[in-house]
């Protein structure tokens, strides 16, 4: 079996960019990646409108746009969406994807830390999963502000999946009884559905990154406005996502899943 763990002659934003490219095979059969049903999508969707409004032809950039599930429910509404990702693997998925939807979505190789797009190219900025795994948050979010048109808003949705709360502690405390019951096999991780080396890999990365003990949205937001972001807000509310989500999970991993610290992070671009 191929190991993933981290090789000490690369540097973490290279193993970074090899792991993602090693999840896209599988990315899009997990539930909280890709969408299973209209009511997922109509909460999606919803959570966009609140935030950005309709698209009505502007142009959104979908940082590390992955197999291209965001850059869809932007392209939905109206938005003229370009989709960066690094991993070509994950490139390749929503390449297909958007042919075979007939979506007029362009996709390219890039890095959401430097993306070598013009100043003041796009009226919205999104970003799914995203800023947990910044190596350098402050630079990145001053990259964004600075190919953002003046009034242009920024849309971050991730959350802190490393400070569980009591409740997330006792569902893991009995997922973790039953899967002992059961005899679960041990090459997986029930609560991920990745195989124990990229496990491995994956905590390694986490312990590196910025965020490394937890990507709390105060945290977040503190960065934003010392980038130069202005009418940063906090939305806690996704229980409408959630709950779309939940009849795809087990009972347990619905209800972990609810109860963890996630959100989405509106922030503006000053017009002077």
């Amino acid at each position: 079996m191929t190991s993933h763990t981290l090789r000490p002659n690369r540097n973490l934003r290279e193993d970074i960019k090899a792991y993602w490219s090693a999840r896209a095979e599988t990315f899009d059969t997990q539930p909280g990646h890709e969408i299973f049903s209209e009511a997922e999508r109509a909460a999606w969707h919803a959570l966009f409108r609140r935030h950005l409004g309709e698209g009505t032809g502007r142009q959104a950039l979908d940082l590390a746009c992955g197999t291209a599930v965001v850059s869809h429910l932007l392209d939905d509404l109206g938005f003229a969406v370009t989709g960066m990702d690094w991993a070509e693997p994950m490139l390749e998925r929503a390449r297909a994807k958007a042919r075979d939807r007939g979506r007029q979505i362009r996709f390219y190789m890039g890095d959401a830390e430097r993306t070598m797009e013009p100043d003041e190219a796009y009226d919205v900025i999104t970003n799914r999963h995203l800023v947990w795994t910044l190596v350098d948050p402050l630079a990145c979010f001053e990259e964004w502000l600075r190919v953002l048109k003046p009034g242009g808003k920024v849309l971050i949705i991730d959350g802190d999946f490393v400070n569980p709360s009591a409740v997330t502690r006792l569902i893991s405390t009995l997922k973790s009884w039953f899967e002992r019951k059961k005899s679960a096999p041990q090459t997986e991780s029930s609560s991920h559905n990745l195989p124990k080396d990229m496990m491995a890999t994956h905590r390694e990365i986490l312990s590196q990154v910025h965020f490394s003990k937890g990507a709390r949205a105060e945290a977040v937001c503190e960065l934003l406005a010392e980038a130069g972001f202005t009418e940063i807000t906090i939305d806690t509310d996704l229980k409408a996502i959630h709950r779309t989500q939940r009849k795809h999970f087990s009972l347990l991993k619905g209800l972990e899943r609810a109860t963890q610290h996630r959100y989405a992070i509106c922030a503006v671009k000053p017009v002077a």
